[in-house]
Parts: structure tokens; C-alpha cells; sequence
């Protein structure tokens, strides 16, 4: 059995919430205040402040070449959590354990100067992870190129994009040899593409023998890359196991807690099936997104299922003006699901939809037990109002013999 490398024992963090309080910003100023408190006009900082428990009693053991993702809502404690794990912080009571190396990425730039260039943040950054300069010599081509800065390698990174800026800190963070690599939300920076490069890059690790420590609030993302999954609320430790069953218990508590991202629902499969999100090309929750006629229809929808759920399959219906334009299928068939995160995709070709503003309801359905569960009115999106201009486009394609649009279809 591998040795633990993190060991958290009976760990707490406590913040004081402090009240707005003037502070001195002159010598009379500091003299006068001074003069007030040993008068007794002025109350103390304990009693101005409330004590505010980021963390509670939290313990757990991480083995060498795991790979563990931390879920939970915002507040939970996961990135104190991740600081504690890092020496950024230290905590209240309790200790923590770390056997190795430790490389963490908490933050766009974490250990970056502004002013320095590229190529000498590598350096510096490396040094800060413990790292002799000749094993950063030797891994500096590999780091450049997997960030793909090489043209900026010598420009100050201040002048980077927040993507550049974030492809250049994982390089550094992922590609140094270090034991525990310990990773915040920083990926949500990344276009998908990077995205999908730094995942397949942490699953290279873990079969390397390396210990990832993953934050994300991509639910997807967790379920591929981590075999274990923690679950905090609100500073405690509420699941440590399997990760399929972490998120199942993360969704049972955004349910209890009213937090879930569902619409109006119903139908008999309210309580097994949770939607929480639906992108369509970036993000439907961006009102009025509007898509180019000329540009594929792409709807991604994440969400939880309580309990296995018999010959799963998901339905996006689009409206305009209130009628029924449209039912997408997702791309995979009906399938046997068991318990825990899920996502599926429905697209429709460029060029299929006429302008204008529609909407979208998500469906599911079990096609085992004729159950089914209904999410009404879940975004809006925009079809630009190009039609002229793109008619030349569309014949010169050969898609003019699309179906007439408007009249009601199925696809998928």
C-alpha cells in the first residue's frame, strides 16, 4: 500500500471579521487614539470584531500518486484548504503533514513578478519551488513550449493576457519535479483547448507516481481526472471516497440547500435528476448570446443524478416566439447511468435556424421506465440577423435545400 504523502489532522482555521474602524494615519492621530482607548472611549479590537471559522476539524489522509479533487460551494474552505496545504497560511489549530515536494497553483501568476520577463519568472518561480537551476535549464525548452509563449518568453509578463499568464504558471508548476501538485480553479482561465491539454498533462502525472490535489468547480473535469473526491460545506468535512459519489452528495446538498441551478421543474424523475448548467457555444447564462447563422449550434448540458437512472438520454427544446421550432437529442443513444455527474451534448449544423431570439427548455427521460423530468425556460440565445448577406454563402455551399425553417423537427 503506497505511503500517505498529505497527512490533515484535526485541522481548524479562525478569521476575525473585523467592523469598520478608522485606523490612524498620523503621529497625532495614532497619540489622540492612544489617549482615547486608556480612557476607555474606545473599545478594543477583540470586541469590534466577530470570529469567523473557515475551516473545522478537518482530517484526512492523501496517498502517494492519488488523485483528489476538493468540491464544495463557494465558501466551503477549499482554497484555505489549499493555502494551509501550500505554507501560505497557517492554521488555527491542528497540523498538517507533508511528506515531498510540494508545487502548488493557487492563482493566475502565483509567484510571478510583474516587471520580469517570461523566461526570468521561470527561473524565479522554480527557485521559490526549491528547484536547482540546472533541472529548470533542463526542463525550460518543454515549459516554453507547453505554455506556447515562446514568441513572449522575454516579455515582461505584465504586458501577457491572463491566459498566457496562466499557461506560463501551470508550465512552470506541472513540468518541475515535484512530488504534490496542488491546483485551484486557475484552469477556469484557459481557453478549452489549453484546458484539455492541462487535464491529459495532471493524468500524466498521476500515472507518473506524482499526488494531484485538484479544486475545480468543473464537475466534468473532476469526474475524469480524480478517483477520490472530498466534500466540504461550509468549513467541515461533509464526504471523503469515491468521486462519483462526492458529487452526488455535493448535489443532494445544493438540493437541500436550495442552491441547485434548477428551473422550474417537474415530472416524475424531480429529485433524481438535478440540471445545474447548460452552455450553449460559451455560456447561455450570458443573456441575448448572439451566434453567427454560419456557426454550429452547440448545447452542453451538466447536471447530477441521485440514483441510477435506466436508458438516460437528454432533450434540449428550442422556441421562438413561443412555438416549438425544434427538439435536439443528445449524441448519445439512451444508456444505463448510474449515480453521479453527468453531461451531454446536442448540436444543430450552421445554418439551420432562422434569426431571431429563442429559447430553450432541457429535458430528460428514462426510456426504461417512461420517467422524465422537465426544466422549463433555461436561457435565451440570439441568432444574428444576417440572412442577406449570408444567402450567397448558404447557396454557394450547397445548403439551400435545408428544410424550410420554422416548421417543427426533430434532430439528432
Amino acid at each position: 500500500m503506497s505511503a500517505s504523502v498529505i497527512t490533515v489532522e484535526g485541522l481548524s482555521k479562525e478569521y476575525s471579521l473585523g467592523h469598520s474602524r478608522a485606523y490612524a494615519t498620523t503621529f497625532y492621530e495614532l497619540l489622540a487614539s492612544k489617549l482615547r482607548f486608556s480612557s476607555g472611549d474606545v473599545k478594543s479590537d477583540k470586541a469590534d470584531s466577530q470570529k469567523f471559522f473557515a475551516l473545522t476539524d478537518v482530517g484526512f489522509e492523501v496517498k502517494a500518486g492519488e488523485v483528489v479533487g476538493i468540491i464544495g460551494r463557494n465558501g466551503a474552505g477549499k482554497s484555505t484548504l489549499l493555502k494551509i496545504l501550500s505554507r501560505i497560511t497557517a492554521p488555527t489549530t491542528g497540523r498538517v503533514v507533508v511528506r515531498g515536494r510540494l508545487s502548488s497553483l493557487l492563482e493566475v501568476g502565483t509567484g510571478f513578478h510583474a516587471e520580469l520577463t517570461g523566461r526570468e519568472n521561470v527561473y524565479l518561480n522554480g527557485a521559490i519551488l526549491g528547484m536547482p537551476r540546472k533541472e529548470i535549464n533542463r526542463k525550460f525548452d518543454e515549459i516554453v513550449a507547453f505554455a506556447e509563449v515562446e514568441k513572449f518568453i522575454d516579455t515582461p509578463v505584465k504586458r501577457y493576457s491572463s491566459g498566457m499568464y496562466v499557461r506560463l504558471a501551470f508550465g512552470v508548476a506541472a513540468h518541475l519535479d515535484a512530488d504534490i501538485l496542488v491546483i485551484d480553479e486557475v484552469l477556469a482561465v484557459g481557453d478549452s483547448s489549453f484546458q484539455d491539454k492541462c487535464m491529459a498533462k495532471m493524468g500524466d502525472l498521476s500515472t507518473g507516481g506524482r499526488t494531484v490535489i485538484f479544486v475545480s468547480h468543473n464537475h466534468s473535469a473532476v469526474a475524469r481526472l480524480c478517483s477520490r473526491g472530498i466534500v466540504l460545506d461550509a468549513g467541515h468535512l461533509a464526504y471523503d471516497g469515491k468521486v462519483n459519489v462526492a458529487l452526488v452528495e455535493y448535489g443532494r446538498r445544493l438540493l437541500a440547500s436550495g442552491s441547485a441551478k434548477s428551473a422550474s421543474t417537474y415530472g416524475p424523475l424531480v429529485g433524481r435528476v438535478v440540471f445545474e448548467s447548460v452552455e450553449v457555444n460559451t455560456s447561455l447564462a450570458q443573456e441575448d448570446r448572439v451566434i453567427e447563422p454560419t456557426e454550429e449550434l452547440e448545447m452542453k448540458i451538466q447536471g447530477q443524478l441521485m440514483t441510477d437512472v435506466a436508458g438516460f438520454r437528454v432533450t434540449v427544446n428550442l422556441f421562438k416566439r413561443g412555438e416549438l421550432v425544434v427538439a435536439l437529442h443528445d449524441l448519445q443513444r439512451p444508456r444505463d447511468c448510474v449515480a453521479g455527474w453527468f453531461e451531454s451534448v446536442v448540436k444543430l449544423p450552421a445554418l439551420f435556424l432562422s434569426p431571431g431570439q429563442y429559447s430553450a427548455d432541457i429535458a430528460a427521460y428514462s426510456s426504461r421506465n417512461s420517467d422524465w423530468i422537465l426544466a422549463k425556460s433555461v436561457g435565451n440565445f440570439v441568432i444574428a440577423d444576417h440572412w442577406a448577406e449570408n444567402y450567397e454563402t448558404s447557396h454557394s455551399m450547397g445548403l439551400v435545400n435545408y428544410p424550410h425553417y420554422g416548421s417543427r423537427r426533430e434532430w439528432g
